[in-house]
Protein backbone atom coordinates (compact mmCIF):
# COMPACT_ATOMS: atom_id res chain seq x y z
CA UNK A 1 0.00 0.00 0.00
CA UNK A 2 1.24 3.09 -1.37
CA UNK A 3 2.09 5.99 1.63
CA UNK A 4 2.79 9.72 1.32
CA UNK A 5 4.24 10.83 4.54
CA UNK A 6 4.73 14.43 5.43
CA UNK A 7 7.11 15.30 8.80
CA UNK A 8 7.62 18.86 9.94
CA UNK A 9 7.55 20.06 6.59
CA UNK A 10 9.10 23.75 6.73
CA UNK A 11 8.51 25.81 3.21
CA UNK A 12 9.70 29.74 2.15
CA UNK A 13 9.28 31.80 -0.88
CA UNK A 14 11.62 35.07 -1.74
CA UNK A 15 9.48 37.76 -1.27
CA UNK A 16 11.06 41.60 -0.68
CA UNK A 17 13.04 41.77 2.03
CA UNK A 18 14.35 38.11 1.96
CA UNK A 19 12.68 34.35 2.23
CA UNK A 20 9.35 34.18 4.00
CA UNK A 21 7.95 31.36 5.55
CA UNK A 22 4.50 29.99 4.28
CA UNK A 23 4.51 26.10 5.92
CA UNK A 24 5.45 25.66 9.66
CA UNK A 25 5.53 22.10 10.45
CA UNK A 26 3.07 20.18 8.55
CA UNK A 27 2.65 16.71 9.26
CA UNK A 28 0.33 14.40 7.47
CA UNK A 29 0.09 10.99 6.18
CA UNK A 30 -1.76 9.86 3.37
CA UNK A 31 -2.15 6.43 2.47
CA UNK A 32 -4.09 4.66 -0.65
CA UNK A 33 -7.35 4.37 -0.87
CA UNK A 34 -7.70 7.48 1.37
CA UNK A 35 -8.75 10.74 0.58
CA UNK A 36 -7.98 13.67 2.92
CA UNK A 37 -9.59 17.16 2.39
CA UNK A 38 -7.26 20.04 3.25
CA UNK A 39 -9.88 23.21 3.77
CA UNK A 40 -8.65 26.41 5.09
CA UNK A 41 -9.03 30.32 4.26
CA UNK A 42 -7.08 31.98 1.72
CA UNK A 43 -3.69 32.78 2.41
CA UNK A 44 -3.00 30.10 4.85
CA UNK A 45 -0.71 27.66 2.47
CA UNK A 46 -3.18 24.94 1.01
CA UNK A 47 -1.84 25.51 -2.30
CA UNK A 48 2.07 26.29 -1.32
CA UNK A 49 1.70 22.59 0.42
CA UNK A 50 0.06 21.53 -2.67
CA UNK A 51 2.72 22.50 -5.46
CA UNK A 52 5.55 22.18 -2.96
CA UNK A 53 4.34 17.95 -2.99
CA UNK A 54 4.98 18.45 -6.47
CA UNK A 55 8.30 20.19 -6.66
CA UNK A 56 7.71 24.00 -7.92
CA UNK A 57 10.86 25.74 -7.86
CA UNK A 58 9.53 29.10 -6.58
CA UNK A 59 8.94 27.17 -2.80
CA UNK A 60 12.19 26.25 -0.97
CA UNK A 61 11.83 23.40 1.34
CA UNK A 62 13.80 24.68 4.46
CA UNK A 63 13.13 21.35 7.03
CA UNK A 64 11.00 18.74 7.35
CA UNK A 65 10.71 14.83 5.01
CA UNK A 66 8.32 13.43 2.19
CA UNK A 67 8.35 10.23 2.27
CA UNK A 68 6.78 8.02 -1.02
CA UNK A 69 7.02 4.65 0.57
CA UNK A 70 10.17 5.30 2.38
CA UNK A 71 11.75 7.05 -0.78
CA UNK A 72 12.98 10.92 -0.32
CA UNK A 73 10.79 12.75 -2.55
CA UNK A 74 12.64 16.11 -1.86
CA UNK A 75 15.56 14.63 -3.41
CA UNK A 76 13.67 14.09 -6.61
CA UNK A 77 13.03 15.95 -9.70
CA UNK A 78 9.90 17.04 -10.88
CA UNK A 79 9.52 14.52 -13.78
CA UNK A 80 11.09 12.00 -11.10
CA UNK A 81 7.99 12.33 -8.36
CA UNK A 82 5.46 12.01 -11.44
CA UNK A 83 7.41 8.62 -12.44
CA UNK A 84 7.36 7.51 -8.67
CA UNK A 85 3.64 8.27 -8.74
CA UNK A 86 3.04 12.13 -7.43
CA UNK A 87 -0.02 13.76 -9.26
CA UNK A 88 -0.44 17.29 -9.35
CA UNK A 89 -4.02 18.73 -10.92
CA UNK A 90 -3.45 22.59 -11.10
CA UNK A 91 -6.07 25.24 -9.48
CA UNK A 92 -4.77 27.54 -13.06
CA UNK A 93 -3.72 24.68 -15.53
CA UNK A 94 -0.98 26.30 -18.45
CA UNK A 95 -1.52 26.60 -21.65
CA UNK A 96 1.06 24.42 -24.29
CA UNK A 97 0.89 25.77 -27.71
CA UNK A 98 1.69 23.50 -30.52
CA UNK A 99 1.19 20.12 -28.24
CA UNK A 100 -2.06 18.43 -28.88
CA UNK A 101 -3.85 17.06 -26.21
CA UNK A 102 -3.49 13.34 -27.92
CA UNK A 103 0.10 13.82 -28.51
CA UNK A 104 0.81 15.28 -24.54
CA UNK A 105 -1.41 12.34 -22.91
CA UNK A 106 0.39 9.66 -24.62
CA UNK A 107 4.18 11.11 -23.30
CA UNK A 108 3.08 11.19 -20.17
CA UNK A 109 1.62 7.82 -19.88
CA UNK A 110 5.11 6.81 -21.89
CA UNK A 111 6.63 8.65 -19.20
CA UNK A 112 4.60 7.22 -16.29
CA UNK A 113 4.60 3.36 -17.16
CA UNK A 114 7.92 3.13 -18.59
CA UNK A 115 7.07 2.22 -22.28
CA UNK A 116 4.68 3.60 -24.63
CA UNK A 117 1.01 2.42 -24.76
CA UNK A 118 -0.24 0.24 -27.42
CA UNK A 119 -1.22 2.59 -29.55
CA UNK A 120 -4.98 0.75 -30.37
CA UNK A 121 -5.67 -0.10 -27.01
CA UNK A 122 -4.39 3.54 -25.81
CA UNK A 123 -6.64 5.08 -28.29
CA UNK A 124 -9.62 2.97 -26.80
CA UNK A 125 -8.74 4.01 -23.41
CA UNK A 126 -8.64 7.12 -23.80
CA UNK A 127 -11.87 7.44 -25.63
CA UNK A 128 -13.74 5.63 -22.95
CA UNK A 129 -12.04 7.82 -20.47
CA UNK A 130 -12.98 11.23 -22.62
CA UNK A 131 -17.06 10.04 -22.79
CA UNK A 132 -17.14 9.34 -19.14
CA UNK A 133 -16.14 13.20 -18.72
CA UNK A 134 -18.22 13.85 -21.43
CA UNK A 135 -15.71 15.42 -23.59
CA UNK A 136 -15.94 15.37 -27.14
CA UNK A 137 -13.67 13.14 -28.80
CA UNK A 138 -12.20 16.43 -31.41
CA UNK A 139 -10.85 17.67 -28.13
CA UNK A 140 -8.17 15.33 -28.00
CA UNK A 141 -6.83 17.46 -30.88
CA UNK A 142 -6.65 20.63 -29.69
CA UNK A 143 -3.49 22.17 -28.69
CA UNK A 144 -3.22 21.46 -24.30
CA UNK A 145 -5.67 24.19 -22.58
CA UNK A 146 -5.38 26.75 -25.06
CA UNK A 147 -8.55 28.31 -25.63
CA UNK A 148 -9.96 26.05 -22.84
CA UNK A 149 -12.91 26.96 -20.55
CA UNK A 150 -12.78 26.61 -16.98
CA UNK A 151 -14.76 23.79 -17.00
CA UNK A 152 -12.37 22.25 -19.98
CA UNK A 153 -9.27 22.64 -18.21
CA UNK A 154 -10.43 20.90 -15.51
CA UNK A 155 -11.78 17.88 -17.15
CA UNK A 156 -8.49 17.64 -19.16
CA UNK A 157 -6.72 17.49 -15.39
CA UNK A 158 -9.15 14.55 -14.50
CA UNK A 159 -8.76 13.05 -17.79
CA UNK A 160 -4.77 13.02 -17.30
CA UNK A 161 -5.82 11.61 -13.41
CA UNK A 162 -7.93 8.75 -14.57
CA UNK A 163 -5.31 7.72 -17.46
CA UNK A 164 -1.88 8.01 -15.80
CA UNK A 165 -3.04 6.44 -12.21
CA UNK A 166 -0.83 7.91 -9.86
CA UNK A 167 -0.61 6.70 -5.86
CA UNK A 168 -0.65 10.12 -4.94
CA UNK A 169 -3.02 12.56 -6.51
CA UNK A 170 -2.88 16.00 -4.94
CA UNK A 171 -5.75 18.53 -6.53
CA UNK A 172 -5.34 21.72 -6.03
CA UNK A 173 -8.75 23.67 -5.86
CA UNK A 174 -10.41 21.54 -9.04
CA UNK A 175 -13.48 23.06 -8.14
CA UNK A 176 -12.73 26.28 -8.43
CA UNK A 177 -14.45 28.34 -11.37
CA UNK A 178 -16.98 25.48 -12.45
CA UNK A 179 -20.31 25.80 -12.93
CA UNK A 180 -22.83 22.77 -11.10
CA UNK A 181 -22.35 20.78 -14.35
CA UNK A 182 -19.44 20.84 -14.68
CA UNK A 183 -18.34 19.86 -10.89
CA UNK A 184 -20.69 17.18 -10.81
CA UNK A 185 -19.04 15.74 -14.29
CA UNK A 186 -15.45 16.66 -12.52
CA UNK A 187 -16.33 15.09 -8.47
CA UNK A 188 -17.63 11.59 -10.55
CA UNK A 189 -14.57 11.04 -12.37
CA UNK A 190 -12.55 11.71 -9.31
CA UNK A 191 -14.44 9.17 -7.79
CA UNK A 192 -14.29 6.63 -10.30
CA UNK A 193 -10.35 6.85 -9.61
CA UNK A 194 -11.09 6.76 -6.00
CA UNK A 195 -13.25 3.43 -6.08
CA UNK A 196 -10.56 1.53 -7.55
CA UNK A 197 -8.99 1.88 -3.92
CA UNK A 198 -5.25 2.22 -5.89
CA UNK A 199 -5.13 6.18 -5.33
CA UNK A 200 -4.76 8.39 -2.29
CA UNK A 201 -6.08 11.26 -2.33
CA UNK A 202 -5.18 14.53 -1.20
CA UNK A 203 -8.32 17.89 -1.85
CA UNK A 204 -7.13 21.54 -1.96
CA UNK A 205 -10.65 23.29 -1.32
CA UNK A 206 -11.98 26.24 0.14
CA UNK A 207 -15.07 25.64 -0.16
CA UNK A 208 -17.62 22.52 1.05
CA UNK A 209 -19.53 22.57 -2.33
CA UNK A 210 -17.26 19.63 -3.45
CA UNK A 211 -17.55 17.53 -0.85
CA UNK A 212 -21.39 16.88 -1.81
CA UNK A 213 -19.96 14.81 -4.18
CA UNK A 214 -16.76 13.35 -2.71
CA UNK A 215 -16.81 12.13 0.86
CA UNK A 216 -13.52 12.56 2.20
CA UNK A 217 -12.67 10.12 5.17
CA UNK A 218 -10.57 12.95 6.77
CA UNK A 219 -10.47 16.59 6.85
CA UNK A 220 -7.82 19.03 8.21
CA UNK A 221 -8.02 23.18 8.52
CA UNK A 222 -5.14 24.19 7.27
CA UNK A 223 -4.43 28.16 9.21
CA UNK A 224 -1.02 29.92 9.16
CA UNK A 225 0.70 27.40 7.34
CA UNK A 226 0.32 24.33 9.43
CA UNK A 227 -2.66 21.77 10.00
CA UNK A 228 -4.79 22.88 12.70
CA UNK A 229 -7.35 20.74 13.01
CA UNK A 230 -8.13 16.80 11.96
CA UNK A 231 -11.35 15.03 11.86
CA UNK A 232 -13.88 13.28 10.01
CA UNK A 233 -16.27 14.50 7.05
CA UNK A 234 -18.70 16.06 10.08
CA UNK A 235 -15.74 18.69 10.37
CA UNK A 236 -16.61 20.41 6.85
CA UNK A 237 -19.99 20.52 8.21
CA UNK A 238 -18.52 22.38 11.52
CA UNK A 239 -16.69 24.84 8.65
CA UNK A 240 -19.51 25.17 6.53
CA UNK A 241 -21.87 26.70 9.66
CA UNK A 242 -18.64 28.55 11.36
CA UNK A 243 -16.26 29.44 8.83
CA UNK A 244 -12.63 30.07 9.29
CA UNK A 245 -12.52 32.72 11.98
CA UNK A 246 -11.86 30.73 14.89
CA UNK A 247 -8.74 29.62 13.17
CA UNK A 248 -6.82 32.38 11.57
CA UNK A 249 -4.28 33.24 13.69
CA UNK A 250 -1.46 34.34 11.35
CA UNK A 251 -0.57 35.91 8.08
CA UNK A 252 1.06 33.01 6.13
CA UNK A 253 0.32 33.09 2.18
CA UNK A 254 -0.75 31.04 -0.43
Amino acid sequence: MATLEIRDLHVSVNAEGGPREILRGVDLTVKQGETHAIMGPNGSGKSTLAYSLAGHPKYTVTGGQVLLDGEDVLEMSVDERARAGVFLAMQYPVEVPGVSVSNFLRTAATAVRGEAPKLRLWVKEVKEAMAALHMDPAFAERNVNEGFSGGEKKRHEILQLELLKPKIAILDETDSGLDVDALRIVSEGINRVRSTGEVGTLLVTHYTRILRYIKPDYVHVFAAGKIVESGGAELADKLEEEGYESYVKGGASE
